[in-house]
């Protein structure tokens, strides 16, 4: 099964967009999924997001917000 990250994002959003095309690398480099969802889809999550976005989310926690942590996702996918 091939893990997954998810970007909550707002359109129109510059750093989301930032967020998304810096991912690309990253994504080829360790071979994950990417779902991307909009927060404004759904008011629970502008609820819990707001404006805090862009949001890179792994299932268990938050991975960074607003500027892409790429260490952190390193981290994230050498964890046993």
């Amino acid at each position: 099964m091939t893990p997954e990250l998810t970007v909550y994002l707002r359109e129109g959003c510059s750093l989301c967009e930032d967020m998304v095309a810096a991912l690309a690398p990253l994504q080829a480099e360790l071979a994950f999924g990417l779902r991307v969802v909009d927060v404004d889809s759904d008011p629970q999550l502008v609820d819990a997001y707001g404006d805090r976005v862009p949001v890179l989310a792994a299932p268990g926690g938050e991975l960074c917000h607003y500027f892409l942590d790429h260490e952190m996702v390193r981290r994230y996918f050498a964890a046993p």
